[in-house]
């Protein structure tokens, strides 16, 4: 048995070494090295991973370049300091700017290599900061009695020119940067400048031209418009002025201010400063002027509310003639009752320019300025008469509508308001004595009351503006149902029936009275009459919705538009955006109408006065 499990096993053995041939060779002696690079290179190709490619590495920063350059004959020589900061070690390529004649280049005064190319550029191995000084000549361009040159942009931060050209008499503009410092002196004329990075730099300068006209007597002439506007205890003065130059040059104007008057603003394109001492205002200008020149100037002062009142005027002394304008206004309740002017005469508004003409007041006035010196003599005073005010009211009660029925001691009045109202936020309605106030709405809508005083109660009131076609202020309907308990009435007395006292005025007022039908009743004279009733006046308290709180009768296209606004308010409550109202809200209670009655209509009630009216009671006789 075991010779027999042996030739078995030797037989599976032959079989696999030929079937893999290979299968019985070791691996071949040695072993192989990979550096760490290849070793992850091979790691990432098996796993798919791609290298990330190497990021650009910066090598030295040219931090500054200064320009120390002069005009040398036919071109502009000089040199250029370039501070440069090298940011590892081993040999770095520092570019030149280009275009620019580069003859030698040294760091501490020793050579600096410098090889040509597109761009040259400087060899350096020195870590850390470094000044490079290079040895240069910038191309000189003349045109048209003007020379210019242009310095190549750079990448550095900060570039910084000094030129000094030698001569007097120049001027210089420059594109690509700004001057920081001019200095003249008796042969030559130094600049020192400073670029913007990644700009190119022009300079270019030509010889000024002498102007003549500045040796010339000044001969000006001025228009002044002034916008004088007094308020109750202060005067706005708005002057507009305008000089021509008709010889000479100008660069300073003087103005006389009167006493008190205080300069805030000084306004205009070649205004360059402008400063006050005392009664004098002297304004710089940004640079001479040969033709004209204008600026507004704000001031004010303080004045007296009414009365004789000088009007502050301006002038300018140094004018051979003053022309111009003054208008004086009104700010409030107010008119200038009497006038004198001297070296004025009177004008239209309009006359005096855009300045003035776009104030329109009715208690503007407005006065010419005779054609006269800077030194004639001016004068203007006004006499202001001020008016106080008149309150108006804000609101007021087109109609008040009153159903009352009596019963047996007591009293259920139903009433309701019509107010216009642009100002007012609530309405206080003082109660009779004895009553309490069952339900509150305004345009039909419930509302809660607050409570003003004993017997009072304040309702909210919408505010309404006027529209801009001059249309009224809209009316609202403020309801409102109260219970009041009264005496029973007893055959042969008066009885007199008191209704709330509203804080507006009250044009009309309408009561419709049920009484016992076991009863007759006569009204006495007062301040109702008895009449009969045509309807409400006030198109609102026509309306059923907004009087009585129930729906009205809609024709097709009124139930169209309800059904509308319903979906609207459907889709509305079905998003959630319905909001609830924390807390109860009065119920709108039903006016019972039985019995006989009378109607009672009166006119122009008084604001915070009751109403009333006295009645001759009689039992009826069957």
């Amino acid at each position: 048995m075991r010779r027999a499990a042996r030739i078995a096993a030797a037989l599976v053995i032959w079989t696999i070494s030929g079937a893999r041939p290979g299968f019985a060779q070791g691996p071949p002696e040695g072993w192989v090295v990979l550096s760490i690079d290849e070793y992850q290179s091979l790691r990432n190709r098996s796993l798919g991973i791609t290298a990330p490619a190497a990021s650009a590495s910066i090598d030295a920063t040219l931090s500054r370049v200064d320009y120390d350059l002069r005009l040398d004959g036919e071109s502009i020589a000089g040199r250029a300091l370039l501070t440069i900061d090298l940011l590892r070690e081993g040999w770095a390529r520092i570019p030149i700017p280009p275009g620019l004649m580069v003859g030698d280049a040294r760091i501490d005064g020793q050579p600096l290599a410098l090889v040509d190319g597109t761009p040259p550029y400087l060899l350096l191995s020195r870590i850390g900061r470094s000044v490079a000084s290079l040895d240069l000549v910038v191309p000189l361009t003349a045109s048209a009695g003007s020379e210019s040159i242009t310095l190549p942009p750079s990448p550095a931060s900060i570039a910084r020119i000094s030129l000094v050209l030698p001569r007097r008499g120049v001027d210089l503009s420059l594109t690509g940067g700004y001057v920081a410092e001019h200095v003249e002196t008796a042969d030559e004329s130094r600049w020192t400048m400073f670029g913007r990075p990644n700009e190119a730099i022009t300079l270019s300068w030509k010889r000024r031209v002498d102007d003549r006209r500045s040796a010339l007597p000044l001969r000006t002439r001025a228009r002044i418009t002034e916008l004088v506007g007094y308020g109750e205890d202060t005067c706005q003065v708005s002057a507009s002025v305008r000089v021509e130059v008709v010889q000479g040059l100008i660069q300073d104007i003087t103005l006389t201010l009167p006493a008190g008057l205080v300069v805030n603003q000084v306004n205009g394109a070649t205004v360059a400063d402008w400063q006050t001492n005392g009664t004098t205002l002297r304004v710089r200008l940004l640079e001479a002027v040969s033709s004209e020149t204008s600026f507004i100037l704000e001031s004010e002062m303080r004045a007296l509310r009414d009365g004789k009142i000088p009007v502050p005027i301006v002038r300018m002394p140094t004018a051979e003639r003053e022309t111009g304008g003054i208008a004086v206004d009104i700010v409030g309740a107010g008119e200038i009752a009497e006038r004198q002017a001297s070296g004025l005469e009177p004008a239209d508004s309009s006359d005096l320019g855009d300045f003035v003409a776009i104030h329109d007041s009715p208690s503007l006035v407005a006065f010419r300025l005779r054609p006269l010196s800077g030194t004639d003599p001016r004068s203007l005073n006004v006499t202001i008469v001020r008016y106080t005010p008149q309150p108006v009211p804000v609101a007021n009660v087109e109609e008040a509508r009153y159903r009352a029925l009596v019963a047996d001691g007591r009293v259920l009045v139903d009433a309701q308001y019509a107010i216009r109202n642009n100002q007012r936020s609530f309405l206080k309605i003082s109660l009779p004595r004895g009553a309490s106030l069952w339900s509150a709405s305004m345009d039909g809508q419930p509302i809660r009351p607050g409570v003003a005083e004993v017997g009072a109660v304040l309702l909210p009131l919408a505010k309404g503006r006027v529209g801009p076609a001059g249309e009224d202020v809209p009316t609202v309907v403020v309801k409102l149902v109260y219970l009041q308990q009264t005496s029973a009435w007893r055959d042969g007395e008066r009885v007199a029936i008191e209704l709330p006292a509203v804080d507006l005025p009250t044009s009309r007022t309408g009561l419709r009275l049920y009484y016992p039908p076991t009863f007759r009743i006569t009204a006495q004279p007062g301040t109702f009459r008895t009449e009969s009733d045509a309807g409400p006046f006030s198109a609102a308290l026509r309306n059923p919705v907004m009087a009585h709180g129930s729906p009205r009768s809609l024709d097709a296209s009124a139930k169209a538009a309800s059904a509308g606004l319903q979906s609207l308010v459907d889709q509305f409550r079905n998003q959630g955006g319905e909001r609830k109202v924390i807390g109860a809200v009065p119920v709108d209670v039903t006016f019972p109408e039985f019995g006989p009655s009378i109607f009672l209509a009166s006119e122009l009630t008084a604001e915070s006065r009751a109403p009333s009216l006295e009645l001759a009671v009689k039992r009826a006789r069957d």
